[in-house]
């Protein structure tokens, strides 16, 4: 399985670029009647870190929503979106150094592109998901023949179709696998003979922090610099009804040591749903592990509690240990161990 990067999402109109996903998704949800072009990556090379999961549509006529590496792939991106419209085509586009770091790329680099269309059911429900925030999944043959849009939580609802049914229940598995990391993933997947670029979309995590003090503080700030969302609670039924209402990109906390909490992570835990963590001293946390294990969990279960929570990157300070957690975040994100990058041979960046 291969990952494939692609870059930061905006809007492309006359004003600049706007919010991203949403706008995006406003255009194909009004674009879907007339008919709609995706361009997507299917490879590349250079241009450093990107993000992933990134779109642009087009129509026949020329109008455009999305950004791929920050526009510095326009002139070849905007035309493959509106001819995409009629047919599947691939393309190679190259950037030279000058041109990436105007873009704010990090170097020069090369991809190739594959635009092909999308069906106005398929692409009314990704507008509607991406406008919403809701969990989305965009599945085509490597080549652009045939599209599937899987949406909600758990990617439950399809639209569309790859051609054959098996092929369809190949891409669901695949993308809902992916699902499970609860980050935004671009994938090239094996599905028997046949190769699947898989684009999926979840909401950014949401950090919900249990508990208060310096930390706490800290983590909110820190979590919100990398554009999540956070916020904290002290009370246990605020925080005992949010958890339960957790998603795979959410983001639990807890700063307090009151076995008060302890009911919260028995739910959260046999949930399954989430990244959560405690912060506490070895012996807090064995503690904590003993009356869980009274109250019935499982070991398996108990595997999915971080505590303590964060990366063992030696922090003294609060705003030191927040950086840890959220490094941790991003890791088990990824599906990655935290181990520096010098001691590892793998792709450097998601």
């Amino acid at each position: 399985m291969m990952s494939v990067p692609v870059a930061t999402l905006g809007l492309v109109t006359d004003a600049g670029p706007a919010s991203g996903f949403g706008e995006l998704g406003a255009a194909l949800r009004r674009w879907a009647p007339e008919g709609v072009g995706v361009v997507r990556v299917l490879a590349r090379h250079g241009f450093g870190t990107v993000e992933s999961g990134q779109l642009v549509a087009g129509t026949a006529g020329g109008a455009t929503a999305g950004v791929l590496y920050r526009g510095a792939l326009d002139d070849v991106v905007l035309p493959l979106a509106a001819a995409a419209v009629a047919g599947p085509r691939a393309q190679e586009a190259h950037v030279a150094e000058v041109t990436a770091l105007d873009a704010g790329l990090a170097c020069a680099g090369g991809a190739t592109l594959l635009g092909h269309p999308l069906p106005a059911a398929p692409a009314a429900a990704l507008g509607e998901a991406l406008e919403g925030g809701v969990p989305a999944a965009l599945v085509s043959v490597a080549d652009g023949t045939g599209a599937l849009v899987l949406t909600g939580l758990e990617l439950g609802v399809a639209h569309g179709s790859l051609g054959a049914p098996a092929l369809d229940e190949a891409a669901a598995d695949a993308a809902r696998g992916l699902l499970r990391r609860g980050a935004t993933t671009t994938e090239r997947v094996a599905a028997g003979e046949a190769e699947l670029l898989v684009d999926l979309w979840v909401p950014v995590p949401s950090v919900l922090v249990a508990g208060a003090g310096a930390i706490g503080e800290a983590l909110v700030a820190q979590a919100r610099l990398l554009g999540w969302s956070a916020r904290t609670e002290t009370a246990l039924a605020p925080v005992h009804a949010a958890v339960a209402a957790f998603t795979d990109a959410d983001v639990l906390v807890l700063l307090d040591h009151d076995p008060a909490f302890d009911v919260v992570l028995a739910d959260a835990l046999r949930r399954g749903r989430g990244f959560l963590g405690a912060l506490g001293s070895r012996r807090t946390q064995a503690a904590r592990r003993d009356r869980l294990l009274a109250a019935g969990l499982t070991e398996a279960e108990l595997g999915r509690l971080r505590g303590p929570v964060g990366l063992d990157l030696g922090a003294r300070t609060p705003a030191e240990t927040a950086v840890s957690i959220v490094a941790q975040v991003v890791a088990a994100r990824s599906g990655r161990a935290g181990s520096a990058l010098a001691a590892t041979d793998g792709r450097i960046g998601g």
